[in-house]
């Protein structure tokens, strides 16, 4: 019994003595192979690894004239162990200007900050430039701990383009845990072309590894540098834009809520794409950056927004021109059919000019005959009846919204490089079903979609690009920002036969010579536009334009929109064409009328 006792108590201790030995073993894996502290330490006594950044790509616009620069700027990092107990804070806070309590607050600041180790070097302060610390590299032995990191920031050769552009901000922690390029600290493109070719315009870091003494000295270069790893820097971009033209079309839009497209119709390149209010892109740089966005965030005319891209807005009249060539493709009308433009046979929807009656398609184009369009629409979607169920006028609809969508209306361009787009829209069956039922909607329900009215929402990026299909006669390439990144296999066909592109052409080449564009025409070239007021529930009309020229060789596509501005033959189509003068000639030849509509404000509330 005694013996029994006593072999069961050596089970027991030697299983005791085995977990303590295996919970030592654990302990010293987790210390020497899975806690990146105590490496740190290590390392840290030897060596400091300096993370060398590469400079940023540079921006070229497409004439090569350089948009985007770099200028040499600093980080202060600190190894907080190395700080002594006895630091003057006073002498290092009058030296960066900053107050002991926003010393204070940055040091308690980066030791709550993920992944802080008081072994390597964190981020103090960020982004100074060379006036900032020039005092400090003076007196930068005063103060263990802490080092400067030479840094890029980006500059503007130009106070244009700030939406195109877009800017560079410090990464969040989701950026540092979707890619471990990135550490706490590091900046990244945040909006427009930097966020879209941040991996491009970034380039990949280098390190230097340097010894250091007992006492934590710099004593020099790891072997000479032999395990240093040399920066390489960010690829440079050549855009689309001219940045001749975008500069036109801002000032143009100066004093005046609204954005401007423009595109080369055969390429799909973008050669400008302002919105205003808008901002110089170089107040967003450096340490002004956070207060400056937050202003540009509070403003009540909204600045952040890109109303070429983000803002949507129904077409009226310029849409006529696509109502046109679908009711053309699915034989509600031919170029000869005659409607009444007054009388009972014109209701419900009256004209708002004074012509003959009846009216063709090419003086309903160059007049923009409301009731034409209307008896054209109704026309298209009845052709066959209603039948059963209301099912052949609905298939007709579903086909007609086919057509208007192949024209990149009511959908993002998914395979452009354009940042931050909304899709619009181009309702339903589905969408009217379920207000009126299934049985309860036809063509008179829904007949302010015939002048580009109703639920019919576009952006002004979408009014250039069906503005540049109807000048490729049947086509378009996918709208695009980068000029090396050739888009010409990313042509998207209209629902729309070839053949029937001329007749709307020549009516719209008749809206400069006899209709509302007459007066913006630019002498000896044949242009091609159409007008559009579109209705605004929420104040005065919106005054929008589509243009491009020459008629036979189209080498520019225009869309204009000026909000809260009233007709369109008044300020859109102007700024359209004055936009098309500049880029065909390289020069604004009607200095008065361009100096008129620059310096004229249609809504006071935009700050110059």
């Amino acid at each position: 019994m005694i013996n029994d006792n006593l072999y069961k108590r050596g089970y027991i201790i030697s299983a005791i003595v085995a977990l303590v030995v295996f919970i030592y073993i654990l302990r010293l894996f987790s210390m020497q192979i899975m806690e990146d502290k105590y490496k740190d330490a290590a390392d840290s006594n030897a060596f400091l690894k300096r993370t060398l950044y590469p400079p940023r790509g540079l921006i070229y616009d497409r004439n090569g004239e350089l948009l985007v620069y770099n200028q040499p700027a600093y980080d202060i990092t600190l190894i907080k162990r190395e700080m002594p107990k006895d630091f003057d804070t006073i002498d290092f806070c009058s030296t960066l200007d900053i107050t002991k309590e926003e010393f204070i607050e940055r040091i308690n600041d980066m030791s709550q900050k993920r992944g802080y180790s008081r072994y390597t070097p964190q981020i103090f302060m960020t982004q100074l430039s060379m006036q900032n610390i020039a005092k400090l590299q003076e007196k930068l032995y005063k103060f263990p701990g802490f080092s400067i990191q030479n840094r890029t920031l980006r500059d503007y050769a130009y106070p244009a383009a700030c939406h195109v552009l877009g800017s560079i901000g410090e990464v969040s922690q989701k950026d540092i845990d979707a890619d471990d390029y990135y550490k706490r600290g590091d900046y990244a493109g945040r909006d427009g072309i930097e966020y879209t070719y941040e991996k491009q315009l970034r380039g990949e870091k280098g390190v230097e590894i340097l010894l250091r003494d007992a006492r934590g000295r710099i004593k020099g270069r790891l072997e000479d540098g032999k395990y240093d790893i040399a920066p390489k820097a960010g690829e440079n971009l050549t855009l689309t834009i001219d940045i001749k033209l975008q500069m036109v079309a801002e000032e143009l839009l100066s004093g005046k809520v609204g954005s401007a497209v423009a595109i080369e119709p055969h390429t799909g390149e973008i050669l400008a794409l302002a919105s205003n209010p808008g901002w110089d892109p170089s107040i967003l740089v450096g340490r002004q950056r956070s207060a400056n966005y937050a202003q540009l965030l509070k403003d009540k005319t909204k600045p952040i927004l890109n109303r070429a891209t983000q803002a949507t807005y129904p077409p009226g009249s310029t849409f006529k021109t696509v109502q046109a060539l679908v009711c053309l493709q699915e034989g509600g009308i031919t170029p000869n059919t005659p409607f009444p433009c007054s009388g009972p046979g014109s209701q419900p929807i009256k004209c708002t000019h004074h012509h003959g009656s009846p009216v063709t398609l090419l003086n309903a184009i160059e007049q923009s005959c409301n009731p034409y369009f209307w008896l054209a629409f109704k026309s298209t979607l009845e052709k066959d009846g209603y039948g059963e169920d209301n099912q052949i006028f609905k298939q007709n609809y579903n086909q007609w919204r086919e057509d208007v969508m192949s024209f990149g209306m009511g959908q993002k361009f998914t395979d452009s490089d354009i940042f931050n787009q909304v899709a619009g829209n181009i309702p339903n069956e589905k969408f009217y079903t379920r207000y009126y039922g299934s049985k309860g909607w036809k063509a008179l329900t829904i007949r302010s979609l015939s002048i580009g009215q109703g639920e019919i929402l576009v952006t002004p990026l979408q009014m250039a690009n069906f503005m540049a299909a109807i000048a490729n006669g049947g086509y378009y390439i996918t709208p695009h920002l980068n000029k090396s990144d050739s888009m010409l296999l990313h042509r998207h066909e209209t629902n729309v036969d070839p053949k029937y592109f001329p007749v709307v052409k020549e009516g719209m080449w008749r809206v400069f010579e006899y209709g509302t564009g007459r007066w913006h025409k630019i002498d000896s070239v044949a242009m091609g536009g159409k007008t559009g007021t579109a209705q605004n529930p929420h104040g005065k009309d919106h005054s929008l334009f589509i243009g491009f020229a020459p008629i036979e060789d189209p080498k520019i596509a225009v869309a204009v929109v000026v909000e809260n501005a009233g007709f369109g033959a008044t300020w859109a189509a102007p700024i359209a064409s004055l936009m098309i003068e500049q880029y065909l000639f390289g020069e604004i030849r009607r200095k008065e009328v361009f100096k008129r509509l620059s310096t004229t404000a249609t809504n006071p509330d935009v700050k110059e």
